[in-house]
Protein backbone atom coordinates (compact mmCIF):
# COMPACT_ATOMS: atom_id res chain seq x y z
CA UNK A 1 0.00 0.00 0.00
CA UNK A 2 2.98 2.34 0.40
CA UNK A 3 4.56 4.44 -2.33
CA UNK A 4 8.32 4.11 -2.73
CA UNK A 5 8.73 7.88 -2.91
CA UNK A 6 7.00 11.03 -4.16
CA UNK A 7 8.02 10.47 -7.77
CA UNK A 8 6.37 7.04 -7.83
CA UNK A 9 3.32 8.54 -6.13
CA UNK A 10 3.13 11.22 -8.82
CA UNK A 11 3.14 8.65 -11.59
CA UNK A 12 0.33 6.75 -9.86
CA UNK A 13 -1.64 9.96 -9.38
CA UNK A 14 -1.27 10.82 -13.07
CA UNK A 15 -3.31 7.73 -13.95
CA UNK A 16 -6.22 9.24 -12.02
CA UNK A 17 -5.94 12.41 -14.09
CA UNK A 18 -5.47 10.89 -17.55
CA UNK A 19 -8.58 12.62 -18.94
CA UNK A 20 -6.61 15.89 -18.81
CA UNK A 21 -3.64 14.61 -20.83
CA UNK A 22 -2.57 16.36 -24.01
CA UNK A 23 -4.77 19.43 -23.58
CA UNK A 24 -3.51 22.98 -23.99
CA UNK A 25 -5.71 24.44 -21.22
CA UNK A 26 -4.25 22.56 -18.23
CA UNK A 27 -1.72 23.76 -15.67
CA UNK A 28 -0.37 21.63 -12.80
CA UNK A 29 0.46 23.46 -9.58
CA UNK A 30 2.56 21.80 -6.87
CA UNK A 31 2.27 22.83 -3.23
CA UNK A 32 5.81 23.26 -1.83
CA UNK A 33 7.64 21.56 -0.65
CA UNK A 34 6.37 17.97 -0.76
CA UNK A 35 3.83 18.45 -3.52
CA UNK A 36 6.37 19.68 -6.07
CA UNK A 37 8.01 16.35 -7.03
CA UNK A 38 4.55 14.76 -7.20
CA UNK A 39 3.29 17.59 -9.43
CA UNK A 40 6.27 17.34 -11.77
CA UNK A 41 5.53 13.69 -12.50
CA UNK A 42 1.84 14.47 -13.02
CA UNK A 43 2.69 17.32 -15.40
CA UNK A 44 5.14 15.12 -17.33
CA UNK A 45 2.52 12.41 -17.81
CA UNK A 46 -0.19 14.90 -18.82
CA UNK A 47 2.21 16.89 -21.03
CA UNK A 48 1.20 20.05 -19.19
CA UNK A 49 3.13 23.00 -17.75
CA UNK A 50 4.00 22.89 -14.05
CA UNK A 51 4.40 25.67 -11.50
CA UNK A 52 4.24 26.16 -7.74
CA UNK A 53 1.42 27.51 -5.59
CA UNK A 54 2.74 28.44 -2.17
CA UNK A 55 0.68 27.58 0.91
CA UNK A 56 1.73 27.70 4.56
CA UNK A 57 0.21 25.76 7.41
CA UNK A 58 -0.66 27.71 10.57
CA UNK A 59 0.53 25.49 13.40
CA UNK A 60 -0.80 25.50 16.94
CA UNK A 61 1.92 27.08 19.14
CA UNK A 62 3.78 24.29 20.90
CA UNK A 63 2.16 21.69 18.62
CA UNK A 64 3.19 23.01 15.23
CA UNK A 65 2.30 19.81 13.38
CA UNK A 66 -1.34 20.39 14.32
CA UNK A 67 -2.88 22.85 11.85
CA UNK A 68 -5.20 25.56 13.11
CA UNK A 69 -5.45 26.72 9.50
CA UNK A 70 -3.40 27.74 6.48
CA UNK A 71 -2.60 30.71 4.25
CA UNK A 72 -1.89 30.89 0.53
CA UNK A 73 -0.60 33.28 -2.09
CA UNK A 74 -2.95 36.20 -2.58
CA UNK A 75 -3.78 36.73 1.09
CA UNK A 76 -6.24 33.86 1.57
CA UNK A 77 -6.53 32.40 5.08
CA UNK A 78 -8.54 29.31 6.00
CA UNK A 79 -9.04 28.41 9.67
CA UNK A 80 -9.80 25.00 11.13
CA UNK A 81 -12.46 26.14 13.58
CA UNK A 82 -12.66 22.72 15.22
CA UNK A 83 -9.01 22.99 16.27
CA UNK A 84 -9.32 26.69 17.19
CA UNK A 85 -12.29 26.01 19.45
CA UNK A 86 -11.00 22.74 20.88
CA UNK A 87 -7.70 24.34 21.94
CA UNK A 88 -9.29 27.69 22.82
CA UNK A 89 -6.79 29.61 20.67
CA UNK A 90 -7.28 33.39 21.04
CA UNK A 91 -7.46 35.75 18.07
CA UNK A 92 -4.20 37.52 18.93
CA UNK A 93 -2.32 34.20 18.80
CA UNK A 94 -3.88 33.37 15.43
CA UNK A 95 -2.84 36.78 14.08
CA UNK A 96 0.73 36.40 15.38
CA UNK A 97 1.11 32.95 13.78
CA UNK A 98 -0.39 34.28 10.54
CA UNK A 99 2.06 37.19 10.34
CA UNK A 100 5.02 34.87 10.92
CA UNK A 101 3.91 32.47 8.21
CA UNK A 102 3.18 35.30 5.75
CA UNK A 103 6.86 36.26 5.93
CA UNK A 104 7.90 32.70 5.17
CA UNK A 105 5.37 32.45 2.35
CA UNK A 106 6.79 35.54 0.64
CA UNK A 107 10.35 34.25 1.12
CA UNK A 108 9.53 30.92 -0.49
CA UNK A 109 7.88 32.54 -3.47
CA UNK A 110 11.03 34.57 -4.09
CA UNK A 111 13.39 31.63 -3.58
CA UNK A 112 11.48 29.08 -5.67
CA UNK A 113 10.41 31.32 -8.51
CA UNK A 114 13.18 33.92 -8.65
CA UNK A 115 12.55 36.19 -11.61
CA UNK A 116 10.42 33.63 -13.43
CA UNK A 117 6.81 34.68 -13.90
CA UNK A 118 3.85 32.60 -12.81
CA UNK A 119 2.15 30.18 -15.16
CA UNK A 120 -1.13 31.53 -16.58
CA UNK A 121 -4.16 30.19 -14.72
CA UNK A 122 -7.12 32.26 -15.92
CA UNK A 123 -9.46 30.23 -18.11
CA UNK A 124 -7.50 27.03 -17.54
CA UNK A 125 -7.96 23.76 -15.69
CA UNK A 126 -5.88 24.20 -12.52
CA UNK A 127 -4.72 20.93 -10.95
CA UNK A 128 -3.48 21.53 -7.39
CA UNK A 129 -1.16 18.74 -6.23
CA UNK A 130 0.18 17.83 -2.79
CA UNK A 131 1.85 14.67 -1.48
CA UNK A 132 -1.10 13.91 0.81
CA UNK A 133 -4.28 15.35 2.31
CA UNK A 134 -4.79 14.79 6.03
CA UNK A 135 -6.87 17.61 7.56
CA UNK A 136 -7.19 19.36 4.20
CA UNK A 137 -6.51 22.85 5.58
CA UNK A 138 -3.54 23.41 3.26
CA UNK A 139 -5.40 22.26 0.14
CA UNK A 140 -8.49 24.19 1.21
CA UNK A 141 -6.47 27.41 1.41
CA UNK A 142 -4.92 26.69 -1.98
CA UNK A 143 -8.25 25.92 -3.67
CA UNK A 144 -9.81 29.07 -2.22
CA UNK A 145 -6.89 31.27 -3.27
CA UNK A 146 -6.73 29.83 -6.78
CA UNK A 147 -10.24 31.14 -7.46
CA UNK A 148 -8.82 34.67 -7.47
CA UNK A 149 -6.91 33.68 -10.63
CA UNK A 150 -10.17 32.79 -12.42
CA UNK A 151 -9.54 29.19 -13.54
CA UNK A 152 -12.40 27.53 -15.39
CA UNK A 153 -12.06 24.25 -13.42
CA UNK A 154 -10.28 23.39 -10.16
CA UNK A 155 -8.96 19.90 -9.43
CA UNK A 156 -7.30 18.97 -6.14
CA UNK A 157 -5.15 15.87 -6.29
CA UNK A 158 -2.94 13.81 -3.99
CA UNK A 159 -1.62 10.25 -3.92
CA UNK A 160 -3.20 9.62 -0.50
CA UNK A 161 -5.94 11.27 1.51
CA UNK A 162 -8.31 10.94 4.45
CA UNK A 163 -11.81 10.00 3.30
CA UNK A 164 -13.55 12.74 5.28
CA UNK A 165 -11.18 15.37 3.90
CA UNK A 166 -11.75 14.25 0.32
CA UNK A 167 -15.52 14.32 0.88
CA UNK A 168 -15.38 17.84 2.34
CA UNK A 169 -13.25 19.12 -0.55
CA UNK A 170 -15.68 17.78 -3.14
CA UNK A 171 -18.17 20.38 -1.94
CA UNK A 172 -15.63 23.16 -2.55
CA UNK A 173 -13.89 22.29 -5.84
CA UNK A 174 -14.84 20.83 -9.19
CA UNK A 175 -12.96 17.55 -8.84
CA UNK A 176 -10.98 15.55 -6.28
CA UNK A 177 -8.46 12.92 -7.42
CA UNK A 178 -6.81 10.56 -4.94
CA UNK A 179 -5.10 7.21 -5.48
CA UNK A 180 -5.57 5.90 -1.95
CA UNK A 181 -8.37 7.02 0.37
CA UNK A 182 -8.37 5.88 4.00
CA UNK A 183 -10.62 6.36 6.99
CA UNK A 184 -9.47 8.73 9.72
CA UNK A 185 -8.71 5.84 12.09
CA UNK A 186 -6.43 4.21 9.50
CA UNK A 187 -4.85 7.32 8.02
CA UNK A 188 -2.34 8.58 10.59
CA UNK A 189 0.32 10.84 9.08
CA UNK A 190 0.91 11.33 5.36
CA UNK A 191 4.49 10.07 5.70
CA UNK A 192 3.24 6.68 6.87
CA UNK A 193 2.19 5.93 3.28
CA UNK A 194 5.69 6.42 1.84
CA UNK A 195 8.83 4.33 2.18
CA UNK A 196 10.89 7.45 1.48
CA UNK A 197 9.29 10.64 2.83
CA UNK A 198 12.48 12.65 3.18
CA UNK A 199 12.01 16.33 3.95
CA UNK A 200 12.89 18.53 0.98
CA UNK A 201 15.02 21.66 1.18
CA UNK A 202 14.50 24.90 -0.72
CA UNK A 203 17.39 23.91 -2.99
CA UNK A 204 15.72 20.55 -3.67
CA UNK A 205 12.56 22.33 -4.80
CA UNK A 206 14.47 24.79 -6.98
CA UNK A 207 16.39 21.93 -8.62
CA UNK A 208 13.23 19.91 -9.27
CA UNK A 209 11.52 22.91 -10.86
CA UNK A 210 14.61 23.76 -12.93
CA UNK A 211 14.81 20.20 -14.27
CA UNK A 212 11.09 20.22 -15.05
Amino acid sequence: MKFANRAEAGKALATKLSQWAGRDDVVVLGLPRGGVPVAVEVARALRAPVDIFVVRKLGVPGQEELALGAIASGGTRVLNYHVVQSYDIPEDVIERVTLEEQKELRRREEVYRGTRGTAPIEGRVAILVDDGMATGSTMRAASSAIRDHKPKWVVVAAPVGAASTCDDLRAEVDEVACVQVHTASDFGAVGAWYDDFSQLTDEDVRAILANA
